[in-house]
């Protein structure tokens, strides 16, 4: 519905017609401002890590995801605000290396919490910031089930695949250097797991339960 000005209104059954920029649910403000909160905390962890981190590649990725969240933190206040499209749509993230495991176990010493920050290694940085963008995925598709607001529900769950796609590069990147390991389990078993589904037969009707025989 539009009002004389020609802006979109949404009905509230206590209050009356509630204008554009507030169309949002009690659900949907809560959990976006805790997908926001969560953005801020991963843009602050890559900026406290940075200084620390020692591969060059690592370094590339940490600014690339760094730039990209940034961006798409601004899309999603600026939506959020709004309750109208963004300036700046949401983007697609791609990572630059191939997707390639390396699979088996290589011997290593057992992890344990840091005593101090100089014993912190890319190791320790890489696993933080998986951690990060993983929490972020789950946190947005949760936030995204309970939106009203069909523009910031569409910038959450487009986001979502940006956040599997970093926590992919970040896995392999691990991978690469023997710090996230990929056990695969024996042939035989293998097998069996991968045939133990068969595709479903498609039916283009429902069977009635109340149909008489």
């Amino acid at each position: 519905m539009q009002n004389q000005q020609g802006q979109i209104m949404h009905e509230n059954m206590h209050t009356g017609m509630v204008n554009q920029h507030l169309n949002h649910g009690g659900h949907e403000v809560f959990d976006v401002h805790e997908v926001l909160s969560g953005t801020i905390g991963t843009l602050n962890l890559y900026t406290l890590l940075r200084p620390h981190v020692k591969d060059q590649e690592l370094l590339n990725i940490l600014d690339r995801q760094y730039q990209f969240i940034q961006t798409e933190y601004n899309t999603t206040v600026d939506c959020f605000k709004s309750g109208q499209n963004p300036a700046v749509p949401t983007q697609s993230y791609e990572m630059t290396q191939g997707n390639d495991f390396i699979y088996g176990l290589k011997p290593s010493q057992p992890k344990k919490p840091l005593q101090s920050v100089s014993e912190i290694t890319d190791e320790c940085i890489s696993g933080l910031m998986l951690g990060s963008v993983k929490s972020a995925a789950g946190m947005k598709t949760m936030a995204a089930c309970e939106v009203t607001n069909p523009v910031v529900r569409r910038v959450l769950a487009d986001s979502v695949p940006n956040c599997i796609e970093m926590a992919y590069e970040l896995s392999i990147y691990q991978n690469k250097h023997h710090y996230y390991q990929v056990p695969q389990l024996a042939g035989q078993d293998m097998q069996q797991l991968l045939n133990s589904f068969a595709p479903a037969q498609i039916n283009t009707q429902m069977p009635n339960p109340n149909a008489t025989h």
